[in-house]
């Protein structure tokens, strides 16, 4: 296998090409950074602009498998300058990726793409399938929506396209749990509105191992990335608290304040999704964290492992 991999700089891109090393496989990477255009240790970086339709058509020489990862962070408040990034840099990046295989007649023997639970619609009852109902009622399920219709025209580029809907991502760096730990800590941890809102999440280690899975079984089709079990945001934040020995007392933050503070972008809070992980189960796909407590305690000891080393992927 030789991989090309988008958006590697990231959270998850940065796991993933952690783990394509431990596999000795050999990497190619696009960047909107000319000076990480690295050539080193079987990791080669390639230039590219999607905003300005520029890519360096030499990432492709070799390559059989494409991870697609790339796009703004959403977390950025949304001034309609980042609400234009956050959907541009995923739809023309896809655009591009798509046009610079079809000039060049490239077919993948795998494609696999990024998405975001964010898709489905917020529900405290309901339990969202793959096959669920989708709304566009948001701009965070507009864009999702728009990204994964982008993403399946890469089908004729590859007959094995898997596109997976990424639920909260743990991590020891980054993510969700570099906002909500420093309140823990300091005996601030507290849930939002009611605190019943489904979080439905997943270890980064377990996702990156979801995306090679995909890889060599040539998986095709949409999936759910979330671990089988997700918590209410209480109980997120409380667990938190037991794996740090802090406790959580403190009433949980209204809802009026959060959106008065947050606007529009409280929806990455106040939303809720419980989302089924029972079609990669049913692929055969193992856990090595289904359970929140033991993906805590794993992250936090690597963090506490880690306190002097900066993380990397080169």
């Amino acid at each position: 296998m030789k991989l090309l991999v988008t958006g590697a700089t990231g959270l998850i891109g940065k796991n993933l090409i952690t783990h394509a090393k431990q596999r000795k496989i050999s990497i190619h990477f696009l960047t909107t950074r000319k000076g990480e255009c690295i050539n080193s240790n079987g990791i080669k970086g390639f230039f590219w602009n999607p905003g300005q339709d520029e890519i360096d058509d030499s990432c492709f020489e070799g390559v059989d498998t494409l991870i697609h990862l790339a796009g703004a962070n959403i977390s950025k408040p949304w001034t309609p300058k980042n609400k234009k990034e956050i959907l541009e840099s995923r739809l023309n990046g896809t655009r591009l990726l798509r046009k610079t295989l079809d000039r060049k007649k490239i077919k993948m023997k795998s494609i696999c793409c990024a998405g975001a639970i964010g898709i489905y619609p917020n529900s405290k009852d309901d339990i969202h399938e793959e096959n669920s109902r989708l709304s566009q009622e948001n701009f965070l399920q507009k864009v999702t929506y728009a990204w994964e219709q982008e993403s399946k025209a890469l089908s004729k580029n590859s007959k094995n396209l898997s596109i997976f809907r990424i639920g909260l991502v743990l991590a020891k760096e980054g993510g969700v749990l570099s906002k909500l730990t420093p309140p823990v800590k300091f005996y601030l941890g507290t849930a939002f509105a009611s605190g019943k809102q489904w979080q439905s999440w997943i270890h980064i280690d377990d996702l990156s191992r979801l995306f090679f899975r995909a890889v060599d079984d040539r998986w095709e089709g949409t999936f759910n990335a979330v671990a089988p079990n997700p918590i209410s945001q209480i109980n997120l934040i409380k667990e938190i608290g037991r794996t740090l020995n802090r406790p959580v007392f403190l009433p949980n933050i209204s809802a009026f304040f959060l959106q008065l503070f947050m606007g529009e972008r409280s929806l990455l809070i106040l939303g809720s999704q419980r989302v089924s992980a029972k079609l990669i189960l049913s692929k055969g796909f193992t856990f090595q964290f289904p359970f929140l407590q033991p993906a805590l305690n794993d992250i936090f000891k690597k963090k506490n492992d880690n306190l002097t080393k900066k993380g990397s992927w080169q």
